[in-house]
């Protein structure tokens, strides 16, 4: 597979492969939701199986239960809370998180003047990831650019500034033990440099005047950022000031689960299938 440059190339890809998945809609109730899942179908990489019904909670557990059962390939959420999906997900019993890992969202962003397509976490769920998530983070948004097509993934840890400051933000030494970790080759093909700004991740010409060296080289495929304020802010910016077209999966649970903002646009949720079926 060719690295992708804009989402679109993922209809392309999805199309050309001719493999439906199964997706298990929960309460696909809203417009923007019936949009995406109808586009998806009618592209062909896709086959909605809706979840409805007057019960939240049980239409939740229901969807949940196909994919844990195989009857389904996706999770995908339509007109219902985002806390009640997660609580059937979650579910020590009968849900779908996989064993010993945890749940996180990985964001895919075409950026306009950006070269190629942009990935990052978390916007969405671990609020302040301790050193295990972080590192599962990493593993997770890894596998995502490998299946998209990116061979060696460059990997910016992102912080305001490029230098560790262990008492202030504590998070940035936990940084420096993660690139020696990838020196080992415990995250698998990837480059991964940190602390880095957004400026010096994305734009060679900032880290030059800046004087900085980093192996990612401005280059970044993917960002990893300190906590789920940094990354929502980033993704709501470009979404509402940058005119960028995104996409969003659920990683660390036994199937892709699709679980997107209600004010996230009808081609935000059709793109995220995309990707989920990747």
């Amino acid at each position: 597979m060719q690295p992708l440059k804009t989402l679109n190339d993922m209809i392309i890809f999805l199309q050309q492969r001719r493999n439906r998945k199964r997706v298990a809609v929960v309460c696909a109730n809203d417009a923007s939701t019936r949009y995406a899942v109808e586009k998806g179908n009618e592209m062909g990489f896709i086959e909605p199986i809706y979840v409805d019904g007057d019960d939240r909670d049980e239409c939740a557990r229901r969807a949940v239960a196909m994919v844990r059962n195989g009857e389904a390939d996706i999770l995908m959420k339509g007109l219902i809370n985002t806390d009640v999906l997660l609580r059937a997900i979650l579910n020590k019993d009968t849900g779908i998180l996989r064993p010993g890992r945890v749940l996180t969202h990985i964001a895919m962003a075409e950026i306009p003047k950006y070269e190629k397509v942009l990935f990052f976490t978390d916007a969405a769920v671990i609020p302040v990831p301790t050193y295990e998530q972080r590192r599962q983070q990493i593993d997770y948004v890894n596998y995502v650019c490998h299946a998209l097509g990116i061979v060696e993934p460059r990997i910016a840890l992102i912080h305001c500034a490029e230098k560790v400051s262990e008492k202030t933000f504590p998070y940035t030494k936990d940084y420096i033990k993660i690139i020696a970790e990838a020196q080992t080759g415990r995250f698998g093909r990837c480059i991964i440099d940190g602390p880095l700004d957004l400026k010096t991740s994305l734009d060679a010409v900032s880290l030059r005047e800046k004087g900085i060296h980093s192996v990612i080289d401005g280059q970044a495929d993917a960002l990893i950022f300190p906590d789920i304020v940094a990354g929502n802010v980033f993704y709501k910016t470009l979404t509402l000031f940058a005119y960028t077209k995104t996409a969003g999966v659920l990683q660390g649970t036994t199937a892709p689960c699709v679980v997107s903002s209600r004010s996230d646009s009808p081609d935000s949720k059709f793109y995220s299938l995309a990707l989920a079926a990747i």
